[in-house]
């Protein structure tokens, strides 16, 4: 693979998509800044989704659409059409974390971009949109064809809803399955995500009959079995080799200061790169909810009515890993190597998950530049060696496409 990224470096064209990055750097801040400011709650991306059309014809991406999930997919080369090439897939995620109610504004203070989403991940797509646009520019031959792709549902409760979509069968990639997947998120240089980091996410509520905290007390209270329950998950014994987790990160019941409840819920977040350990995790975590029933429902007061516990999958996020050795990963290794950085073998939730438990080769990387604040209302990113983050993802994609 050092050959053949050495050989793309020395490929005129190659060269000249490079530097067609590099003069448009300011172009593709700006970009980054218009998408950011456009806003794209998970479920409801379709603005922002509408502007990424405007970009993919913009710069000369053939077969522009918007797919029934609402991703929005563009072609480079072969056009997916009649090649019998499996195709190479460049995506970023057009959701944000981020609920209608908040303000998108992007601020620029001095070199700093400042708003909710400007790395995460308006920088992925500015990214894509550059790539693409620097190889329809320079006219970069490929063996394969590429398909560039602004995916929907990527963050939290979206479940990478778009790219289950995206690569349920032949009619959306073209005429075979892609041969790799290089997922663009968020800002960076060194990380090289290729091991996918699996989740199952959960609301359990228990529910009762509820009543008067001083005339029912005594009924089993669905209040004690969600504490119970976190009680239990928290001693659960820890799990570091593959690291494996469970959180509860939400809790919540109850009407009123005098009123037992009715119900009471928890949320839990599952998580390992394993796909054993995450399931047996979740056989674990499934008998401790039962045991805090349980154990509320034998405290209760003789004849009245047990509680029940209503468990609801509300996130499921595969896990796997791109082997190390595959070309893939060591393309992307090789990339950071020649443009004088190390690369960081890296573990992560991303749409590359996806394609890694169908048997796709996937990575995720970022897009060059630094940032902060990730999920937050405050978050940030200076665009210190943005182009070169540009110019790997463009040599991966060139790489895997067989450019030449």
């Amino acid at each position: 693979m050092e050959h053949t990224l050495s050989r793309l470096l020395a490929h005129e064209r190659i060269r000249a998509a490079r530097r067609h990055v590099e003069r448009a750097d300011d172009v593709t801040l700006a970009r980054q800044a218009a998408l950011s400011a456009t806003p794209a709650p998970t479920g409801a991306e379709g603005a922002r989704g509408a502007r990424v059309v405007d970009l993919f014809r913009e710069v000369g991406l053939a077969d522009v659409g918007v797919d029934d999930a609402g991703n929005v997919r563009g072609w480079f080369g072969k056009n997916g059409q009649g090649s019998g090439e499996g195709p190479v897939v460049v995506a970023a995620h057009l959701d944000t974390v981020f609920g209608p109610e908040v303000d998108v504004r992007v601020k620029r203070r001095g070199q700093r971009l400042e708003g909710p989403g400007i790395s995460d991940n308006a920088r992925g797509l500015a990214a894509l949109v550059a790539v693409a646009e620097a190889l329809v520019a320079t006219g970069v031959p490929t063996a394969r064809p590429i398909l560039f792709a602004a995916t929907v549902g990527e963050e939290g409760s979206g479940d990478l809803r778009g790219v289950k979509y995206l690569l349920n069968g032949k009619r959306e990639t073209g005429n075979g399955k892609p041969v790799a997947f290089i997922a663009l998120d968020g800002a960076g240089l060194e990380r090289v995500i290729h091991r996918a980091l699996g989740s199952k996410r959960y609301h359990v509520t228990f529910r009762g009959p509820g009543g008067h905290s001083w005339a029912a007390f005594g009924v089993a209270n669905p209040a004690n079995a969600v504490g119970r329950a976190a009680a239990l998950l928290a001693d659960l014994p820890t799990v570091t080799a593959p690291r494996t987790t469970c959180a509860v990160v939400g809790l919540g019941g109850g009407t009123g200061l005098n009123s037992i409840p009715q119900d009471a819920w928890l949320d839990l977040d599952l998580r390992s790169e394993d796909p054993r350990a995450l399931a047996q995790l979740d056989v674990t975590v499934r008998a401790a909810l039962e045991r805090a029933a349980d154990d509320e429902n034998r405290t209760r007061t003789k004849g009245t009515p047990p509680l029940r516990v209503e468990v609801q999958l509300v996130g499921d996020r595969p896990c796997g890993i791109t082997p190390r050795a595959h070309p893939l990963v060591q393309a992307a290794i090789a990339a950071n190597r020649a443009l004088g950085h190390d690369a960081e073998l890296a573990s992560a939730s991303t749409d590359a998950n996806a394609p890694i438990a169908l048997g796709i080769p996937a990575i995720a990387l970022g897009a060059g530049g630094k940032a902060g604040d990730a999920h937050l209302t405050t978050e940030w990113y200076e665009n210190v060696e943005g182009a070169l983050g540009i110019v790997r993802a463009l040599l991966v994609t060139a790489a895997m496409a067989e450019a030449g």
